[in-house]
């Protein structure tokens, strides 16, 4: 039964299509739309897009030769996967009408019905509804993309494909609705997330933490990286891409998206600095790994606070981020939690310091619409501790879901593989491919 499952699944959603056809296009609604804001917002999108595969060279390059195959796939099968979904429920989960404030209904925008025309979201009305929803969903892509670190080179693919869907809707759905929808409990507050440091980066760094423990440690002790050429052509792309990632959250061409773009830049480079001196400072050589990483973990710091905060400031995200996660790194090697690509220092742990340095430096001379307050810096401790509220109910949320997710995939389809599969690699076992 379980071998004709996916097929089921295939005919439902090719009856779908014939059920709801294409909505007309409704030329009663007047347009604000400005060619711009479309043509960056268009551009946006296919840069956040090619971070999926920037992150499968990152951590295809990391783990070993007889896993690579196995590690790239489980990032670019998001891309397929994540984006029929998002077609069908996915975008209605996430910006649907609000239920509760921390989830939307899934009917509002099935088969992404009411999606042409001039319909537009309210914080984006000069772009078109249907190119926001295609600009989101390259986020939605991403995340579970980014857990794949942690538990590589041990988990069977077919209970992978079961854990990505259960974690796009029971996990990064909530937190986008809570987050990012004018209702949303956690926007409500005034909690400020510019690109995705709660919804992207700490839900997969926890969720990431929840599968290194569930799992447990890898049988083998070589753990010596195929290809660093590869991460660092991920690094290239991620770099390349987080640009769309965090500049086009402003939703236009405009200041904002200059500002975030501009600290963007900085930040990452400050961390890939910072992580090379503090290597040095601790005895080890400058390496080409250390170097990626800390630019990575700059853009993830970054993240939350690119519209918010100056350039000058973004420095001290980058820096901060930097030693902060180097730290947590050191530590986790000294425990016996296999994060095999160090996903919750880099992400989860990158993720929150942004989170609380939005809290420390964010400005309304930077970003007016930032209606919560001025950050801890500045002298005012609301939005410090807003942060800090959204930070601990975030990774509680992310964590203990993602627990239950794990247990409940493992009940229908045993996660990890046998012994003799993590021997032989899962290239050849679970895909009969190889380098």
């Amino acid at each position: 039964m379980k071998r004709y499952f996916p097929f089921f699944v295939i005919l439902v959603i090719l009856a779908l299509t014939f059920i709801f056809p294409s909505v007309e296009y409704d030329k009663s609604v007047k347009s604000n739309f400005n060619t711009g804001d479309i043509a960056w917002m268009l551009m946006s999108t296919a840069l956040v897009l090619i971070m999926t595969p920037g992150l499968a060279f990152f951590y295809g390059g990391m783990v070993n030769k007889k896993n690579v195959i196995s590690t790239m796939l489980q990032s670019i099968v998001c891309m397929v996967i994540i984006t029929v979904m998002w077609g069908i429920f996915g975008f209605s989960l996430a910006f649907g009408d609000s239920i509760g404030g921390v989830i939307g209904n899934p009917s509002t925008f099935f088969m992404m019905k009411g999606m042409l025309g001039n319909a537009s979201w309210k914080a984006a009305p000069t772009i078109p509804l249907l190119l926001f929803a295609m600009y989101q969903l390259k986020f939605a892509i991403i995340t579970p993309a980014l857990i794949t670190g942690a538990f590589a080179e041990r988990i069977r693919f077919n209970s992978y494909i079961i854990f990505l869907v259960l974690f796009s809707i029971f996990i990064f759905s909530p937190l986008a609705h809570a987050t990012w929808h004018p209702d949303g409990v956690l926007a409500k507050l005034g909690v400020l997330d510019f690109a995705g440091g709660t919804v992207v980066h700490m839900s997969a760094g926890w969720a990431a933490l929840a599968s290194a423990l569930f799992l447990k440690s890898r049988n083998e002790a070589n753990h010596s990286p195929a290809r660093i050429t590869y991460v660092m052509i991920g690094t290239g792309l991620l770099w390349f891409g987080w640009f769309g990632f965090n500049a086009g959250s402003a939703f236009g061409a405009n200041h904002l998206a200059v500002t975030a773009l501009a600290t963007s830049t900085t930040a990452s480079a400050a961390a890939g600095v910072t992580w090379i001196f503090f290597d040095m400072l601790r005895g080890r050589k400058p390496s080409a790994m250390g170097t990626c990483i800390g630019a990575v973990v700059g853009l993830v710091a970054i993240t939350p606070a690119a519209g918010f905060v100056s350039v000058p400031h973004s420095l001290a995200i980058g820096i901060i981020s930097a030693v902060v996660s180097n730290l947590v790194v050191e530590w986790r090697t000294r425990t016996t939690i296999d994060d095999t690509l160090d996903v919750f220092p880099c992400h989860g742990v990158g993720g929150m310091v942004g989170m609380l340095l939005t809290g420390v430096f964010a400005s309304q001379s930077v970003n007016p619409a930032n209606t919560t307050g001025e950050g801890l810096f500045f002298g005012h401790t609301h939005l410090f501790l807003i942060q800090l509220m959204a930070l601990v109910a975030t990774s509680i949320f992310s964590f203990f879901g993602s627990v239950i997710l794990l247990k409940v995939t493992d009940m229908i389809s045993p996660l990890r593989v046998s012994k003799e599969d993590e021997v032989l690699g899962l290239d050849i076992s679970q895909h009969g491919e190889k380098l």
